[in-house]
């Protein structure tokens, strides 16, 4: 029986999300909840190929199934695949390799690969936040514990974004054809990430907004350097970021993100800063 639900995201150019109204900006750039007891939900977007997801087995293992947009005869065909654990306890298992996932864990599964996901406990479930580019080349599966991902620490009190990151995939350590993800968590009494921010049309962004109370909201900050809007986000959810987009934001507490790129190459320092001045 099929598990998986699938959606397909078309590319906004700048001009066109500039006269967009809050129900506009998020029915184009949120996506719909990832999270759903014993399913697969799958966003597949047209900002450098990549597939949003998220996977929550509970009683039993779901299978990575592929879907119509990708156009080959298995999901991973000629893509390759990040999963990242927010939730309980799980396991990947990859070409029949197991790799255990505690929270903020993730997995790495090459081009041509079969995956499936479990969850230790179905009253504490994992929820594995999937993301997918196409890939041109085949490089083994991988585990990476939070504890073994590159670490930087940056930001003050004093600016409210003090934060650390968390670098899954970099040069000295896993190897992706184009997936670039990692984790940043901000320090009680912080609220805002990436500013002053950037954009980098080489590659696209996607965040997703975890480790959030019920009441509690993040701002995310969207649109061209002088064409700026906000996106109002909750926890677990999910927004879209196209090359020509800022992605900034300030929450209510502090929280944590994923956030993930695909485009012309992996290297996280190719940005371009914009100048608090250039702001509007």
């Amino acid at each position: 029986m099929a598990h998986t639900d699938f959606t397909h995201r078309f590319a906004v150019d700048p001009m066109t999300a500039a006269g967009f109204g809050t129900d506009q900006l998020r029915e184009n750039f949120m996506l719909p909840p990832l999270f759903v007891p014993s399913r697969i939900q799958l966003h597949y977007t047209n900002y450098d190929r990549m597939i949003v997801g998220g996977a929550m087995p509970v009683s039993a293992a779901l299978a990575l199934e592929t879907i119509k947009p990708t156009g080959t005869p298995e999901f991973l065909s000629r893509r390759e695949l990040i999963a990242v654990n927010i939730g309980g306890a799980g396991t990947v298992t990859v070409d029949g390799e197991s790799f255990v996932t505690g929270p903020r864990d993730m997995v790495y599964a090459g081009m041509g690969s079969s995956v499936t996901f479990a969850s230790d406990s179905a009253d504490n479930p994992a929820r594995f936040y999937l993301l997918s580019a196409p890939a041109h080349a085949r490089y083994p599966a991988r585990h990476v514990g939070i504890a073994n991902a590159k670490r930087l620490d940056l930001g003050a009190q004093e600016t409210s974004n003090e934060r650390s990151i968390f670098q899954f995939v970099h040069p000295e350590g896993l190897q992706t054809c184009q997936l670039v993800v990692g984790m940043t968590s901000l320090a009680q009494g912080s609220v805002w990430n990436t500013m002053p921010c950037h954009i980098h049309d080489r590659r696209m962004e996607v965040y997703l907004y975890f480790d959030l109370a019920e009441k509690a909201r993040v701002f995310h900050l969207f649109g061209e350097p002088d064409e700026t809007r906000h996106i109002v986000m909750k926890n677990e959810e999910a927004v879209l970021s196209p090359g020509w987009s800022i992605h900034s934001g300030a929450g209510t507490s502090n929280y944590s993100f994923v956030w993930a790129m695909a485009g012309d190459n992996v290297d996280y320092t190719d940005v371009d800063p914009v100048a608090m001045e250039d702001l509007r």
